[in-house]
């Protein structure tokens, strides 16, 4: 291992044409958040790493966007030439570990292709439209983080082209930060430059996108997973991958929060004692949904999804296992933890190759965020300042109880309405505001900031999916998570990677104050 690693320059291509076209332009105006105000020149599609090194070095500001999925305004062009990765579609499985990647390769034919194969990415998020180089910029995390961790761990090797379109090929483990945290660069002319690495302390959470990774001795390439395109463009990655699981899919209904939360913490021990090899019960991910969230999702959606509505105040728990022994094994044993925790209604169950039945509950599921979202544009309709207001917050595991039941004290005092549903096997939950006024809207955002400054001083993090991106709220909670200190540590390493501001400037922080 080293300390330093040299760029490459790019080789001689013919300059991408920039599309001014208004059509095109309009389409990428916006993102998944729907932020208004977006404004570019004109968008630029590369079809090559040496395509985008080329079109970084002449561009004087320049922001990189693949499927636009971003929930966080990170997508939407504030008068940057827009770089799109849609035409970066590589796609090699090398061997049944490693498949190369182009960053706008969604993560739909990413599965579709390795499932041909017998393989899978395990780390996908919910949301399959989303492309590769998306999810590596936000270190992006799924449902079976539980089980699999986040996007950081499967990035085996990548592909960067920097600010002053020097090329960088980083592969995990040849790179790390010097006794002193730093890492040098040389240029393809020989010169060289230090960059700082961060050194403030991560909370201990199985998922965070929150700003740059920071740890002693970190290893290169974490530095610009998760760091949403400030640092670099991802124009190529290695992935790991794993063979494709067998899974059974349940819906369980519990009486309330506590015995949803006895049955969860029940299931991971069992899933611990799989992984060691000394049980049957598997188990990837486990989703929460409180009685709140089920009450505004419409009859409809459980009619055609074949499941009965749950009795007022019960919670729905969606559970994958993954078989390891045989079907009988898991699902015995996973009986024996829901008659132990006192679960009298009988669970929903997709066997293995059963995918109609798993997607009815799947269906229930991202039925939640639908009817939040349908909740908040029909208050929209009286008052078009009223806005999405939410919640992503990680607590450890064991705090959840204490977090579940400071949420809710907090929320009621306020008279607000609200809904909680998430990846409960994690300790992450989303607390989305279902506002019936602007002033709720205030009132929400005022309470999401108390509730993260308490997230953080259970060792938790109110920033556990979807990056910081352009969110006032989002950049102001980052700097709750590592003080002023942290972000100007942030700011010198862009300085030293990117002194102009070229790349997605004002996303994850602003240049100054």
């Amino acid at each position: 291992m080293t300390s330093s690693i040299r760029t490459r320059a790019a080789g001689a291509v013919s300059p991408s044409r920039i599309s001014d076209d208004p059509a095109i332009v309009a389409s990428f105006l916006s993102d998944a958040a729907h932020v208004s105000g977006g404004f570019t020149d004109g968008v630029i599609f590369p079809d090559s790493v040496d395509a985008v090194a080329a079109a970084v070095a002449a561009a004087h500001h320049l922001l990189p966007v693949g499927a636009q999925s971003s929930l966080t305004g990170g997508a939407t062009p504030r008068g940057e030439l827009v770089l799109s990765t849609r035409r970066l579609m590589a796609l090699d499985i090398c061997d049944r570990r490693h498949v190369r990647v182009g960053p706008g390769v969604t993560l739909a034919t990413l599965q579709q292709q390795l499932a041909q194969r017998g393989l899978y990415y395990p780390p996908a998020p919910t949301y399959d439209g989303a492309s590769v180089g998306g999810t590596i910029a936000t270190n992006a995390a799924g449902a079976a983080t539980f089980k699999y961790g986040s996007t950081r761990p499967w990035v085996h090797a990548i592909t960067v082209v920097l600010a002053d379109g020097g090329i960088l090929d980083i592969t995990r483990g040849s790179v790390t930060a010097s006794s002193r945290q730093t890492v040098e660069l040389v240029r393809a002319d020989d010169t060289s430059y230090e960059v700082p690495l961060p050194h403030y302390a991560m909370p201990r959470v199985a998922k965070l996108s929150a700003g740059y990774f920071s740890a002693r001795g970190m290893d290169l390439i974490d530095l610009f997973i998760g760091s949403e395109g400030t640092l670099g463009v991802v124009s190529e990655a290695v992935l790991r991958i794993v063979d494709l699981p067998v899974r059974l899919t349940a819906l369980v209904t519990c009486s309330d929060d506590p015995q949803a939360l006895a049955v969860t913490a029940a299931l991971r021990e069992h899933a611990r004692e799989a992984w060691a090899g000394r049980g049957a019960l598997d188990i990837s991910a486990v989703e929460y949904m409180d009685a709140r969230s089920l009450r505004i999702v419409p009859d409809a959606v459980f009619h055609k999804s074949g499941i009965a509505r749950p009795a007022p105040g019960a919670v729905l728990l969606l559970v994958q296992m993954e078989v390891t022994q045989s079907e009988e094994a898991t699902l015995g044993a996973f009986g024996d933890v829901l008659e132990t925790a006192g679960v009298a209604v009988d669970p929903a169950i997709a066997r293995a190759g059963d995918a109609r039945g798993a997607q009815r509950m799947f269906d229930v599921r991202e039925a939640v965020p639908a009817s939040v979202n349908a909740a908040v544009a029909r208050a929209r309709e009286h008052d078009d300042r009223i806005e999405k207001t939410a919640g992503d917050l990680i607590v450890p595991f064991e705090s959840l109880g204490a977090a579940i039941v400071l949420y809710r004290e907090v929320l009621d005092a306020q008279d607000l309405d609200y809904a909680i549903w998430g990846h409960v096997s994690d300790g992450n939950l989303h607390v989305n505001i279902v506002p019936r006024s602007m002033a709720d809207v205030v009132a929400g955002r005022d309470a999401l900031v108390d509730l993260a400054r308490r997230v953080i001083t259970m060792g938790g993090s109110p920033l556990a999916e979807h990056g910081v991106g352009r969110s006032a709220m989002k950049q102001l909670l980052l700097r709750e998570l590592y003080g002023e200190d942290g972000i100007e540590q942030m700011r010198r390493i862009k300085r030293a990677l990117d002194p102009t501001w070229k790349l997605s400037p004002g996303v994850v922080f602003p240049a100054a104050g």
